[in-house]
C-alpha cells in the first residue's frame, strides 16, 4: 500500500509529517484528512484574533501534493448590550440575505 504524508500548515507555519499513513486509495486519503483537520484544529485555533484556516498538504512518496483540504475558523463579537450595525458586517466582509 502506498504511503502519504499529512503535512499541516496553519497560515504561519508549515509542520511536515516525517512519518506518514499508509492509504489503500484517494477515498482514504480524503477521509483522513478530513479526520486529521479537527484534530489539529482543537490546538491551533487562534486564541488571540477573529480568523485562522488550517491546511492539511497531503504528499505521496514521490514529495506531490496530491490533495489539500482547508478548515477555517471565524469569529466575529456580536457585543451583548446592542446590536451590531451593518457597517459591522461590510468590515467582516460578511453578506446576509434578506
Amino acid at each position: 500500500m502506498p504511503r502519504y504524508y499529512f503535512d499541516v500548515h496553519d497560515g504561519q507555519y508549515l509542520t511536515r509529517d516525517e512519518v506518514g499513513m499508509e492509504c489503500r486509495d484517494s477515498d482514504a486519503i480524503r477521509a483522513e484528512a478530513m479526520a486529521a483537520l479537527p484534530a489539529t484544529a482543537r490546538d491551533v485555533v487562534p486564541r488571540e484574533g477573529d480568523r485562522q484556516a488550517l491546511t492539511i498538504l497531503v504528499r505521496n512518496t514521490s514529495n506531490l501534493t496530491v490533495l489539500t483540504a482547508t478548515l477555517t475558523f471565524s469569529s466575529i463579537w456580536l457585543g451583548e448590550d446592542t446590536p451590531p450595525l451593518a457597517e459591522d458586517f461590510d468590515q467582516a466582509g460578511l453578506v446576509f440575505l434578506i
